[in-house]
């Protein structure tokens, strides 16, 4: 039989292929712009006839009617790291959350320690030799797909043909459904003053030959505005954004002088414009790749000069990153943020950067605190943490002392909190 006959053969509604899902199953979703809308607007209008099925998913972008408190019994949203559609249900107790580093995703799927039954995935159109890409996110995917019963892929002309490990065949797959709609795109972030600042610090301290992992968000792109007079840039990194692409255009990221994947920009997903998933499409400059090898720490630190650069929501005075939790409130999730701060530290000449303004809700809270706030999950540890960034200047923790640090971070504090810390830093022992 020919790949155009088993393409015919596996070809269902959406509404069938939705029918291959199991009451008790574990549905894997990809990363945010690779989820597939026809089948999870399916799945939303069946959901329900299922009960006790999961979904499991990093950063979720549109909102679906399975995120319904009311049908959590039906479908539940077992998220690896929530986004805006599903934080209210596991701030409300009807989402649950697997904590896990991005990087070892792969390998709990593969082990069978996260359930992997059914795959649901955008993909590019099917090549001459059978195989769809998985364009838009290998991520968790690849391993999702080696072990689930039941591969759906939704195929869709939008979805760039990517190199990498992303592949999958036509024999590995049971239901194929056919979709023209645009995948999400997400545009780039507003960038104001305080965002602009601290991207000033990070670039100034980012040498030629340097190779980036930028996330999304107003802060990197800050950076990534300042680079465009940097020579001979590389990129390892788990996102690829516009930030990057803008880089290229320019001229700024030739991948040249990468000692892991020379001339190549690898990545594990992609979100942003539509611009973005054209130009990746059949350039062989962008490989996708799973992310138990994107994130892994030293694959990543083989390349010299490797600068990560992640946000945080509050550090304490010794240097304990909140980065997914407000107090006991989720709000995003673990992500890659360890995987590379550890990379970059290893890396020959690497800086790994967390950045932040200095204050929340208009300047009535500053982020550096004396102590967590009670019940905020450590996202990256004291001991990992080196550079750290506000609109008020840099301090470098790494090697330093409990007490140089407590300095350190209270000179790039907002100035109206710098005496409130010094206090609370005597009185809990720290100066």
């Amino acid at each position: 039989m020919t790949f155009t006959q088993l393409y015919q053969d596996k070809r269902m509604s959406a509404d069938d292929a939705v029918r291959l899902v199991r009451d008790g199953d574990t549905i894997v979703v990809p990363t945010g712009a690779a989820e597939p809308p026809r089948l999870l607007t399916a799945l939303s209008a069946q959901r329900r006839t299922f009960r006790g099925v999961r979904l499991s998913q990093i950063l979720p972008i549109r909102k679906f009617d399975y995120f319904d408190p009311e049908t959590a019994e039906n479908i539940r949203v077992a998220a690896y790291f929530f986004g805006g559609p599903s934080r209210p249900g596991g701030q409300a107790g009807w989402a649950d959350y697997i904590p896990a580093n991005f990087s070892e995703l792969p390998d709990l799927i593969q082990a069978g320690l996260t359930p992997a039954d059914v795959v649901f995935s955008l993909a590019s159109p099917m090549d001459e030799k059978g195989y769809f890409s998985l364009g838009l996110a290998a991520d968790y995917t690849m391993a999702a797909v080696s072990k689930a019963r039941a591969v759906v892929l939704e195929v869709n002309p939008n979805v760039p043909y990517s190199f990498g490990n992303c592949h999958v065949h036509i024999s590995q797959v049971r239901g194929l459904v056919e979709s023209e709609d645009e995948p999400a795109t997400v545009g780039l972030p507003a960038i104001g003053p305080v965002q602009e600042a601290i991207g000033k610090y990070v670039a100034e301290m980012i040498p030629d030959n340097a190779n980036l992992q930028i996330g999304y968000g107003g802060i990197p792109d800050a950076v990534v505005m300042q680079l465009t007079h940097k020579r001979n840039l590389g990129v390892h990194t788990e996102m690829i954004g516009d930030g990057i692409l803008s880089l290229v255009e320019a001229g700024v990221v030739t991948c040249r002088n990468k000692i892991s994947h020379p001339g190549k920009i690898y990545a594990t997903f992609a979100l942003g414009s539509k611009k973005l998933y054209q130009f990746m499409n059949r350039n062989p400059m962008f490989e996708m790749h799973p992310v138990d090898t994107t994130n892994e720490l030293h694959l990543a630190a083989q390349n010299e000069q490797l600068i990560s650069i992640n946000a945080t929501m509050q550090i304490d005075l010794v240097g304990q990153c909140g980065s997914e939790t407000l107090g006991v409130a989720p709000v995003s999730g673990t992500g890659g943020q360890t995987d590379f701060v550890r990379a970059a530290n290893r890396s020959k000449g690497g800086k790994s950067f967390i950045v932040m303004p200095s204050t929340a809700k208009n300047d009535t809270v500053s982020r550096i605190v004396p102590t967590l706030t009670p019940g905020t999950h450590v996202s990256t540890s004291k001991n990992d943490v080196n550079y750290v960034v506000t609109e008020y200047g840099v301090a470098q923790l790494r090697g330093k002392s409990a007490f140089q640090r407590v300095q350190a971070l209270i000179h790039i504090a907002h100035p109206k909190f710098r005496d409130e810390l010094r206090a609370a830093a005597r009185k809990i022992h720290l100066m």
